[in-house]
């Protein structure tokens, strides 16, 4: 008998984490996939879709212009359950810490069927940063039967709060699975400039920020720094997809509007943004995800948080924790220009996050947990 397994998804990082597992178990005897979106995301989900060739069954549409986190929730829950009347998914696969993933693992724990968390175990240990996300993963991992869990540290997060470790596979990252598959179609860019920037042999640094808890006087001074770095470094461009919220660009354009070396573009598809990535010098983001694609590619990532929830990089190396403070920001990206030898360090750093095969980890780890395959091996960086 074929198992129903609903991928739920609704934004662009998520679509691109779950893109992976999806096409793996379109590929497997066992399941029959029901795709599901949410749609909290539009645009930008929609292209990672198109990428990986994934044509949703189900679709909620729920995007609203200005939408609270609550009119999320409840649109999703809603959504949701009339989906799961019509289709009776034998499990669910949420990823991640979004909104989405959190209401359609509650949704699916209220109609008692069993939820399965990729990227599980990531935490920040503070319940406001990243804010919602930290709070989500962990109601999230309270119902969750099969916890796949990127990395060990995550394992161990998970043990600490009594999870079984029965129920804790260590999968790798998806996100690398998505990576690789994508540098490797090398996409043209459609912005011509982009192009340009991509055969220049001048530096590139290129910024994300978008993070919530950031928002205002934090941005502001991202906005401040940027021009300060533009100023100093004629030589460097700049370039910044800028997040579609209007609160993020009320408070970063300002400051960088007419820099000659400040190249802002509306936010990348995510094939762009994989080849941008992989002509970058330096990362510097505010991002959880790019904190895990930017090491893969040889990229040193300067992280605006006080936190993160994926510290494996910062003890490799590969990742620095610089916080939104103005000086910092000028000082640190500064020295990564400026002195090769750091720079190199960060470079060359192992990548803890994933070796390609992180969907193939999880749909046997699926398998076994219903009794018709067997598992394989965890990731380990150190073998892989």
């Amino acid at each position: 008998m074929t198992l129903t397994i609903m991928p739920i998804y609704g934004t662009r990082p998520e679509a691109i984490k779950m893109a992976p597992i999806v096409k793996a178990l379109q590929e497997s005897p066992q399941f029959e996939c029901v795709v599901t979106v949410t749609g909290q995301h539009r645009e930008m989900l929609d292209q990672v879709n198109q990428i990986f060739d994934i044509t949703p069954d189900h679709d909620l549409n729920i995007i609203q212009p200005r939408q609270t986190l609550n009119g999320v929730l409840t649109r999703t829950v809603e959504g949701l359950d009339a989906i799961f009347e019509e289709s009776a998914p034998d499990a669910v696969i949420v990823q991640g810490d979004t909104t989405t993933s959190t209401t359609g693992a509650i949704a699916a724990f209220y109609r008692g069927i069993p939820v399965i968390h990729a990227e599980a175990g990531l935490r920040s240990f503070d319940l406001f940063s990243p804010f919602p996300e930290e709070a989500n993963r962990k109601l999230t991992s309270q119902i969750t039967s099969l916890h796949l869990a990127p990395t060990d540290i995550s394992k161990r997060n998970l043990l600490a709060e009594a999870i079984d470790g029965e129920h804790i596979v260590v999968t790798g990252n998806t996100v690398i699975d998505a990576l690789h598959h994508t540098v490797a179609k090398a996409l043209p860019f459609s912005d011509p400039q982009l192009e340009d920037i991509a055969q220049r042999s001048g530096k590139t640094l290129l910024v994300t920020t978008h993070r919530r808890e950031n928002q205002g006087e934090a941005m502001r001074g991202v906005g401040r720094a940027l021009a300060r770095i533009a100023d100093a470094e004629p030589d460097l461009t700049i370039v910044l997809p800028v997040h579609r919220n209007p609160v993020v660009r009320e408070a970063v354009l300002p400051a960088i509007e007419g820099k000659p070396n400040v190249h802002v573009t509306e936010p990348m598809a995510y094939g762009e943004f994989t080849r941008m990535l992989s002509v970058a010098d330096i990362v510097l983001t505010d991002s959880g995800g790019v904190q895990e694609e930017a090491p893969s590619l040889g990229k040193p990532v300067l992280v605006m948080r006080e936190n993160t929830e994926r510290p494996e990089a910062v003890t490799a190396g590969t990742v620095k924790l610089i916080g939104t403070d103005e000086e910092r920001i000028v000082e640190e990206v500064d020295t990564l220009l400026h002195h090769h030898g750091i720079y190199a360090a960060m470079a060359n750093a192992v990548n803890p996050y994933g070796d390609g095969k992180a969907a193939a980890r999880t749909v046997a780890a699926i398998e076994q947990m219903f009794g018709v395959g067997q598992r394989i091996a965890d990731f380990d960086p150190k073998t892989s």
